[in-house]
């Protein structure tokens, strides 16, 4: 993560790494874009409720399995930590998981490849930020995929 904050932790980019952290926390910009689309698109608005609790549910499992887990977040002098946090458990990213989530059930619902514009910033953000491992945001990152993908086959409007 010190090679990660060396590289690339220049002020715009922890700039922008603090605000998809604030937009990522709880999965609460995620859900409410799942409410936008439900009130934009009115013919598939069950779908987007669905999606959007998908990406509430997904980020409930990161939270458990953190319970379960309680790995502590990176606590090591070469790493800064630049935002704050709700808990002191790392493992996995809840912000990986409903960030990938939301990637793939809004991909569904809009017909656009979300997965690689949305999910690699966020990832990358955890790590800039200093409050996650890689192995974190990549745990997080497969759980969300697993929900997303699985409640996606229920989607009305999604690709299968």
């Amino acid at each position: 993560m010190s090679r990660v904050q060396g590289a690339i932790g220049k002020p715009p980019v922890v700039t922008a790494a603090r605000g998809l952290s604030l937009f990522g926390e709880h999965s609460a910009g995620w859900f409410a874009l799942g409410l936008l689309g439900a009130a934009v698109d009115k013919d598939r608005r069950k779908d987007w409720l669905v999606a959007a609790g998908g990406v509430v549910a997904a980020h409930a499992a990161s939270i458990a399995i953190k319970r379960v887990v309680r790995r502590p977040r990176p606590d090591d002098p070469s790493v800064q930590v630049l935002v704050g946090t709700p808990s002191k458990l790392s493992f996995p990213s809840s912000h990986a998981t409903s960030t990938t989530a939301a990637a793939v059930l809004f991909s569904g619902l809009t017909g656009r490849k979300l997965v690689p514009v949305l999910v690699p910033p966020m990832l990358l953000s955890r790590l800039v930020l200093g409050v996650h491992y890689p192995t974190d945001v990549l745990a997080g990152s497969a759980l969300g995929a697993v929900v997303g993908g699985l409640l996606r086959r229920k989607l009305r409007g999604g690709k299968r």
